[in-house]
């Protein structure tokens, strides 16, 4: 059960002093109380005050999430994957938003139904003759089979290792910067 008044003094504490950063704390308390619109329009309006807090964008992406905000909850997180790429918390809650993605297509792909097939009352055409054709000589062709899609959970995989990627390279820029 949520802690009503902590929500309650923060709620205070954000009233007294609308640039204040309490405000993050009391969005994410009111979004672990499922309180997700409140804690989206909290943080909103404290981002405004504090756009690079980074924490309350973590927050406000994830309360958006909650609601099945997706684009909106997507950009929060790529805000902050952007400033912080080692910002796991963000990386995954874009993989998950990814991996909603694929599996909403692909349910809404096998839950359409089959396009019905036309029937007709009237007899097939008689065939028409054909005129004669000059004999042709075919060369045969080799066909090359394309490999298999990826599966949903190959593309999660290559998302996340292209954002590991991005965290090794600015790990080591840092590292060379730093030695410098």
């Amino acid at each position: 059960m949520p802690d009503t008044s902590r929500i309650e003094d923060l709620r205070r504490r954000v009233q007294k002093d609308p640039a204040s950063i309490a405000f993050a704390q009391l969005a994410e308390e009111l979004r672990r109380a499922g309180r997700n619109e409140e804690a989206v329009d909290v943080a909103t309006e404290g981002l405004s005050h504090h756009p690079a807090y980074l924490s309350a964008r973590v927050t406000l992406g994830r309360a958006l999430l909650e609601l099945g905000r997706l684009d909106e909850a997507a950009a929060e997180f790529e805000f902050v994957v952007r400033s912080a790429p080692d910002n796991l918390t963000a990386v995954r809650q874009l993989a998950d938003i990814h991996q909603r993605r694929r599996q909403s297509t692909h349910q809404s792909r096998s839950q359409q139904p089959d396009a019905p097939i036309p029937v007709h009352a009237e007899e097939p055409p008689t065939p028409t003759p054909r005129a004669t054709a000059t004999p042709v000589s075919i060369e045969p062709v080799s066909v090359v089979a394309s490999p298999p899609a990826p599966t949903p959970e190959e593309l999660v995989i290559a998302e996340l290792e292209s954002w590991l990627a991005v965290i090794d390279a600015e790990r080591l820029h840092r590292g060379t910067a730093h030695a410098s």
